[in-house]
């Protein structure tokens, strides 16, 4: 209960009150994009790029863990993809898309909020390797997967650069990179810089929440609902599960990297999942259940979780 009150309440607190903001009218669409381009662009690279600059290389670049959490999410997207085959007889990219709305948790915008709130800065370092995992999983071999159809007859070699580049150019993994060189090479970080990263990145917790919650509040359920009801169960329940049985392999479960990587396992389904789809035009209305369920079940399910991993 005391990890519920301390750390689940506020950061659900934080996305109701952007649902609200966003239902009530007091922000609007074009509000929702210029949050989103803040904390994308400014707020969580800055705050990712200032850990990695001031934490020792050894202590974030951890293979097992990257090995262990890649499986998990690889796992859950071809189930994922398994589903849409069965339920509407989809094709590739219909797949892909139902593959990473089963896969692709919130990592960036919730997950790393609540690792802070949850574990504090030592939460950090293995938050961000989820990140760049999920990113290259979901993003590369998912785009891939709908590009081949999307786009057939440019060549797979063609389609599989132009989704590593898609990656590549994330301001997320740029930072992530850049901040990991500037701690191998040991460069100092003048104290006016380090203030300045400080600040700008103490913005990204809860200007992430909001975002979500804004994002969320002009979405509705109309249609699909059979693939996003596979897609939360997925995401919620068996991802978590899948990470439970996976990486004790690969990491111990007690410790903070473990603890991070089970709770990164069980997040909702990304915003991201229906971004893609409307880039593409395809499975629109599911992946937009998808999100709106699986945030809407993960104030329980995470809840559960944190209560589970003893929190406080």
């Amino acid at each position: 209960m005391q990890a519920i009150l301390n750390v689940a309440l506020p950061i659900f607190g934080v996305i109701l009150a952007g649902y609200l903001a966003g239902r009530w009218r007091i922000l609007g669409g074009e509000s929702t994009a210029a949050l989103n381009a803040f904390v994308s662009y400014f707020a969580l690279p800055v705050l990712f790029f200032g850990a990695l600059a001031r934490t020792p290389v050894a202590a974030v670049l951890d293979p097992a863990l990257m090995l262990g959490f890649g499986i998990v999410v690889l796992a859950t997207f071809l189930l994922g993809m398994v589903t849409t085959r069965l339920i509407s007889r989809g094709g590739l990219a219909a797949q892909s898309l139902q593959g990473i709305a089963a896969s692709w948790g919130n990592v960036g915008y919730m997950g790393v909020p609540l690792c802070l709130a949850a574990f504090g800065e030592a939460g950090l370092p293995p938050a961000m390797l989820t990140v760049i995992v999920t990113a290259i999983v979901a993003m590369v071999f998912g785009v891939m997967l709908i590009e081949l159809e999307v786009a057939a007859g440019h060549g797979p070699l063609r389609t599989f650069l132009r989704a590593a580049f898609n990656v590549a150019r994330n301001p997320l993994p740029v930072s992530i990179a850049l901040g990991v060189v500037v701690s191998a090479i040991g460069l100092p970080i003048p104290t006016p810089v380090e203030k300045w990263l400080d600040l700008l990145g103490a913005a990204a917790a809860p200007c992430a929440l909001f975002a979500i919650g804004l994002f969320l509040s002009d979405k509705s359920i109309r249609s699909g609902l059979a693939e996003a009801g596979c897609a939360t169960v997925i995401k919620l329940l068996l991802q978590p599960l899948a990470a439970w049985l996976v990486l004790p392999m690969f990491v111990d479960l007690t410790s903070v990297p473990g603890k991070v990587a089970l709770l990164m396992a069980a997040l909702p389904t990304a915003a991201n999942a229906f971004v893609l789809a409307k880039q593409f035009d395809i499975a629109v209305e599911q992946n937009s259940a998808s999100v709106l369920l699986s945030t809407a079940f993960s104030v329980i399910t995470v809840s559960a979780l944190l209560v589970l991993l003893r929190v406080s």
